[in-house]
């Protein structure tokens, strides 16, 4: 049997875009924990069985959206601070790219996503701590490259 081929947490990157054209993408540091969560909304319907109506109904499944979420802890960073305030402060969702690097091969999201959260907190004598929370706006397009 062969071995699974896994990566570990810092080749699961999260990186937010400018306005520039073309879009210039960075990697907010700090960042230690990273999850990314694809959502597909569904609608049930029964469905019949046409030659016997006394039978049980198997359920049926339409799908009706699709979703992308992702959310971060870690470090607060001095030089990532700026970034997470300008992004929740824009009205508009940001350019966004999310990223899993295997060794052979990348899959690369990109699209418009909100910061729907951030949330900073430290213990008397301790580092702050971060936790963003990111949701998408429209379609994350999805490639993989070698």
């Amino acid at each position: 049997m062969a071995q699974a081929t896994t990566i570990k947490g810092g080749k699961i990157r999260v990186l937010l875009g400018d306005d520039a054209t073309p879009i210039v993408y960075s990697a907010p540091c700090g960042l230690t924990q990273r999850s990314i969560t694809l959502t597909k909304n569904l609608e049930e319907v029964q469905i019949p069985d046409c030659t016997d109506p006394d039978k049980v109904d198997w359920l049926g499944r339409d799908a009706t959206s699709l979703s992308m979420s992702v959310t971060g802890e870690g470090v607060l960073a001095s030089e990532s601070v700026d970034t997470w305030l300008e992004a929740f402060d824009s009205i508009e969702s940001v350019p966004v790219k999310v990223e899993w690097e295997f060794p052979a091969k990348t899959i690369t999201w990109t699209g418009k996503m909100h910061i729907e959260s951030v949330e900073v907190g430290a213990n008397n004598g301790q580092r702050a701590t971060i936790n963003v929370s990111l949701q998408s706006d429209g379609e994350m397009v999805r490639a993989t490259a070698p």
